[in-house]
């Protein structure tokens, strides 16, 4: 468990070097401190999207963890505008060809009040230290496939949470990307965006991989990965971004939501949305899959809602993951070592 006092910390990303596990996470504190430093203010949990830093910390059996300094902080008041200065949100790692590591993450900005999501790089030779690529073109979301900004009434431009691998013939990199599809039902067009790069700096977009119509607003924080022989990719979707098709569909439609899993012909195909399984419940959210020394595949996720409903905000313990004979997953509790 990672559990920080005073801080909440949510989405994470992982990097493994083979000997250790770098977690990457987002965290805010629960307190603003007053400027005579008298007074502490609880803040609102929904408030701590806006100023967002990235933790670090490391651990060898991802249960216990060591806290590092934080390698991302928002922007000073009256720094250049970008389009991070307001936060950084989730995003992935992985080594590249050059030895060097490539983070790709989500940021917004002030200048647009937050309300447009873009996918950023940082690069670091020791998982420690991290560099903003001048060099990089910030990726955003491609007006001929995917839905702009005032394009509908939802109320942000959703392109976010990238999640990076290689192609699994050797041809490049693919990006995929919490997106919405331009056409449908305006609360159903959450899909799985797609990007493709040969050298990870230069990425071309694509059309997404899902379509419109899977019951849900937005797939957050998408995975894909190949557990014991089988190809499945993790979302995550909480039910007031449920269509109100699947809000409708009550416990069948999902009841409120959590992590999902949706079982693939392979790690690059169409994805039916409409064949997701609900792997956790709200209690769980921003599930990650990665396997440990012994080869065993774990989710890890973060521990969202308590039994009132109130956010929680820190990583939770590993959960073993195993295929069922009905062809789910299918998760349970560990033990610490």
């Amino acid at each position: 468990m990672l559990q920080l006092e005073d801080t909440w910390t949510w989405d994470f990303w992982i990097a493994d070097t083979g000997k250790e596990y770098h977690i990457y996470f987002l965290r805010a504190s629960k307190v603003f401190h007053s400027p005579d430093g008298r007074h502490d203010i609880v803040r609102n949990p929904d408030d701590r999207h806006i100023g967002t830093s990235v933790g670090h910390a490391v651990s060898t059996d991802l249960f216990n963890w060591t806290v590092c300094e934080d390698i991302m902080h928002p922007s000073p008041e009256g720094s250049p505008s970008s389009f991070d200065d307001m936060s950084h949100w989730t995003g992935s790692v992985l080594k590249g060809p050059d030895e060097l590591w490539y983070m790709f993450y989500t940021g917004i900005c002030k200048d647009e009040g937050g309300l447009i999501q873009r996918i950023g790089l940082k690069t670091s030779s020791d998982l420690y230290t991290w560099d903003s690529r001048p060099d990089f073109n910030v990726i955003s979301a491609d007006p001929r496939l995917y839905e702009k900004l005032g394009e509908s009434t939802w109320p942000n431009e959703t392109w976010r949470d990238p999640w990076v691998f290689p192609d699994p013939d050797g041809h490049g990199w693919h990006m995929y990307i919490t997106a919405r599809s331009k056409d449908g039902v305006v609360d159903d067009r959450g899909v799985v965006g797609h990007a493709v790069s040969n050298d990870l700096m230069d990425w071309e977009i694509q059309p997404a991989l899902s379509s419109a119509g899977g019951g849900f607003g937005d797939l957050e924080v998408t995975q894909i990965n190949v557990v014991n022989g089988r190809p499945v990719l993790l979302f995550s979707c909480l039910r007031r971004e449920f269509s109100a098709v699947r809000k409708a569909a009550g416990e069948k439609g999902g009841g409120e939501g959590g992590v999902w899993a949706v079982p693939a012909e392979s790690v690059v195909a169409q994805f039916d949305i409409m064949n997701a399984q609900l792997l956790t419940n709200h209690e769980l959210y921003a599930g990650r899959l990665i396997q440990d020394r012994n080869s065993q595949w774990l989710l890890l996720a973060f521990a969202n809602d308590d039994d009132d409903g109130n956010f929680v905000g820190h990583l939770a313990d590993p959960y073993s993951v195993n295929w069922q004979q009905d062809g789910t997953l299918s998760i349970k509790p560990m033990v610490a070592p």
